[in-house]
Order: C-alpha cells, then sequence, then structure tokens
C-alpha cells in the first residue's frame, strides 16, 4: 500500500510539472515565437526609407503603441465631433485608464486625447464599439487598414494591447503604421499635445491630461507619438521628430531606456543624412509613341530621399518604361517606375504615369 502511494505521488508531481512546462513554455512562446530581443528601427517619414534597424522584422507584442492604429482608424471611420455616451461594459477596463464611468457623455475628440495621452483602455475599448459595434469587429477594421498601409507581418485583436497571443506587429510595419498616421492633421495635432483638457462630465471637475511621452519635452523637434508596456512587451516606444525639411519615425520595442535610445537612434539619424530633391514632380519626364501620338509620362511626387553625402555622390537614377506602347493608354495610367539606386542597392522607386 505504502509503495502504491509513493507511485501515485510520483505521478501527480510528474503530471504538474508537465503541467507547468507547458503552460509556461505556451506563455513564453506564444503563436508569434517571440523572443526577448529589442527591436528598433528609425525611417523617414515620407519616402520611408530605413535609416537604420536592428531585428525590425520580428513579430513581437507591441503594448499600447496598438493605440497608434486604434486613433487613426477611429479617425478615417468616425465623426470626431460625435458625442458618446459611454457604457457601463467599456469602464473598468484592465490597465491604464482615464476613469470613465457610465453614463459620462464625450466626444470622439476628447476620447482620442484620453486615448493617446493617457493610454486610457477604457477610451479604446469605448472608441472601438462606437466606431464598429464591438471589439471584434473593430479590430476586423485595425487589420484592414493595417493591410491598406502595407503593414502585413501584423494581426490586431483588440484596440489597447493588452497581452493576446495573437495581437502582434513589427517594428517595420509599426513605423509604416506611424507614417500613415502622421499625415492626418487631426491624429498630429493629438500626438504632440503634451496637454490636453476634458470634460468629466460625472463630476464638477474636468479631466486634465498629461501626455505620458517625455519625447514631447526633452527632444528638440519632437512631434509625437506614443508609448508602451506590458510585461510580455516591455517597454515599447514610437516617437517621431522633425528637423528642417526631414521628419522621423523610431519604434523601439522592448527596450528598457526607449526614451535614451531613441533620442540616441535619431540623433545619429539628423546627423548623417538630409533630404535630397532628385526629381521635380512639376517636370515631364518624357514623351512615348502610341499608334503615332505621343503621350507624356511623369512622376506624380517630388523624389526627395534621405542620404548620407558619400551616397548622395553614388546615386544612379534609372527610368523603366517602354518607348512605344501598342495599345490605346489611358490618362494616369501606370506605365513605368524610376529606381534610384545607391552602391548598386535599390533604395527607392517611384511609379510613372501617363498624361493624356
Amino acid at each position: 500500500m505504502k509503495v502504491l502511494k509513493t507511485k501515485i505521488l510520483v505521478i501527480i508531481m510528474l503530471f504538474l510539472t508537465i503541467l507547468c512546462l507547458t503552460y509556461y513554455n505556451g506563455y513564453k512562446s506564444y503563436a508569434i515565437k517571440s523572443t526577448n530581443k529589442q527591436s528598433k528601427i528609425v525611417i523617414e517619414k515620407d519616402s520611408k526609407r530605413i535609416l537604420y534597424q536592428d531585428n525590425a522584422y520580428e513579430k513581437k507584442p507591441m503594448a499600447s503603441t496598438t493605440k497608434i492604429l486604434t486613433a487613426i482608424t477611429v479617425i478615417e471611420n468616425c465623426d470626431i465631433e460625435e458625442i458618446i455616451t459611454v457604457s457601463k461594459d467599456t469602464t473598468n477596463i484592465e490597465g491604464s485608464s482615464i476613469y470613465l464611468e457610465e453614463g459620462e457623455k464625450l466626444s470622439v475628440s476628447d476620447l482620442l486625447y484620453g486615448l493617446m495621452l493617457r493610454s486610457g483602455n477604457d477610451c479604446a475599448e469605448t472608441l472601438a464599439k462606437h466606431c464598429s459595434g464591438s471589439v471584434k469587429d473593430f479590430a476586423e477594421l485595425m487589420n484592414k487598414t493595417a493591410k491598406k498601409i502595407g503593414a502585413t507581418d501584423s494581426n490586431f485583436t483588440n484596440p489597447h494591447g493588452l497581452h493576446d497571443e495573437n495581437h502582434y506587429t513589427t517594428a517595420y510595419d509599426l513605423a509604416l503604421i506611424s507614417s500613415y498616421a502622421m499625415n492626418n492633421e487631426t491624429f498630429r495635432t493629438i500626438v504632440s499635445t503634451k496637454r490636453k483638457v476634458i470634460p468629466n462630465t460625472n463630476k464638477d471637475f474636468d479631466r486634465v491630461l498629461i501626455n505620458k511621452n517625455k519625447m514631447l519635452s526633452n527632444y528638440e523637434g519632437a512631434t509625437g507619438i506614443k508609448t508602451g508596456y506590458t510585461k510580455v512587451a516591455g517597454r515599447c516606444l514610437v516617437s517621431s521628430a522633425k528637423r528642417d525639411d526631414m521628419e522621423l519615425i523610431c519604434v523601439v520595442l522592448n527596450c528598457p531606456n526607449m526614451f535614451e535610445d531613441s533620442s540616441n537612434f535619431m540623433e545619429n539619424a539628423f546627423s548623417n543624412y538630409k533630404n535630397y530633391n532628385l526629381y521635380d514632380s512639376e517636370n515631364v519626364l518624357d514623351f512615348i509613341d502610341n499608334y503615332g501620338k505621343k503621350v507624356g509620362l511623369h512622376v506624380k511626387n517630388d523624389i526627395i530621399i534621405p542620404l548620407t553625402e558619400i551616397e548622395y555622390k553614388a546615386v544612379k537614377i534609372e527610368y523603366d518604361y517602354p518607348k512605344s506602347v501598342d495599345y490605346e493608354l489611358k490618362n494616369d495610367e501606370e506605365i513605368g517606375k524610376v529606381n534610384i539606386y545607391c552602391q548598386n542597392n535599390l533604395i527607392f522607386q517611384e511609379k510613372i504615369y501617363t498624361i493624356l
């Protein structure tokens, strides 16, 4: 009998050990197989050229930097002046909060400030449900927006960034999303605001929101954007800064010294790169033959790229388009590409279109 009890105890201990290891491995090696290595990237906002990167393509959790996509999705799909009545199910959300109460009435704009300055998870769910009816449907809209932007290695399951094994991005994708969002003036205004007063309609005093992003006060030219933290994701920061005619986006994920490192990465980029205008979009690029008729070609945007002085001296521009076309061309039809090379590496492309 004693031997039997011992065997049963050993079996139970073995089962518990396997269970614990399974849980631990599942937690550490969730769906995206993230490591503890930091991810970092600096891009120039308009050209999207990468000026520095380390581990920028690993899929990782990103905590509240998620709210960058939340905000731009809401801005593009909602009237920001519309008034929302806060429901009970979007109060008392886990994590950071502006302590919304049931029955409060705030504008979409007010909630966006609560979302981006104080990282209110209650604001995130309130906005998500107002925009799409449910968190699940809003997450689908977030993913559509991300794909439209070109962030193809990301997946979003919620609007706030609380941990979910299927909620992830890469530093590169997050830089693309941030670059896109910073083209929206409403978004830019919100994320560059250091202090904002919004209503507290159930109380006799207003809410004073102080932005958690220290870059706005401590880094020259800072224009945004968002901090984030969870135990799994670590400290995360998406920052932006503009000096002269160049604006940078910097993303660091799982970075203990996120403010210091981001400052150093951007300072290095500002010191070594400047924007060069390689093509003026007002010019007609060339003409091609179309059934005996001359059709003009142009590039829609100025080609302005950040380069070091050494790179600028080595730049080569190639225009790739046919000299004639044996089918009827339409106006504004894509017909070729401008390829920018530096030291035999393709660093930028821009589409060529017809003018009729």
